[in-house]
């Protein structure tokens, strides 16, 4: 016996109609991260001295620039989704889960318009 009516089990819909596709985006976005996290720490670990010159030297390549910037909006894209997961979960009233999920929104947004920023100020030859 099922407690999902015709029309759900039809249309393949969960409850909220909108659970799959975060489900589905927060396992691409950990797909994702985990190559892009072995990358970016590869190529740390290959540097032989961790000053602001031979970052901005490292992330003047095209490819770890643009290498950078995945693994920065990917990881905001993911954390803000596992954050979304926990308010919806453990915050019961209304009101505050609404406020909480709009302050981690422009949390995460903040985040990533400040590290995008942090990128290409280095990549493009900034002083410190």
């Amino acid at each position: 016996m099922s407690l999902r009516s015709p029309l759900g089990r039809v249309l393949g819909l969960g409850a909220a109609r909108d659970g799959v596709s975060h489900w589905w985006a927060q396992r691409l976005s950990a797909a994702a991260l985990a190559p892009l996290t072995l990358w970016f720490l590869w190529s740390l670990l290959q540097l032989d001295v961790a000053d602001f010159e031979s970052m901005r030297l490292w992330l003047g390549a095209p490819a770890h620039a643009i290498g950078a910037l995945l693994l920065m909006i990917v990881l905001c894209v993911h954390s803000r989704l596992g954050v979304q997961v926990v308010v919806e979960d453990y915050v019961h009233q209304a009101a505050a889960k609404l406020v909480t999920l709009v302050a981690s929104d422009f949390a995460h947004i903040l985040v990533a318009v400040a590290g995008v920023f942090a990128i290409l100020k280095v990549a493009f030859g900034a002083a410190a």
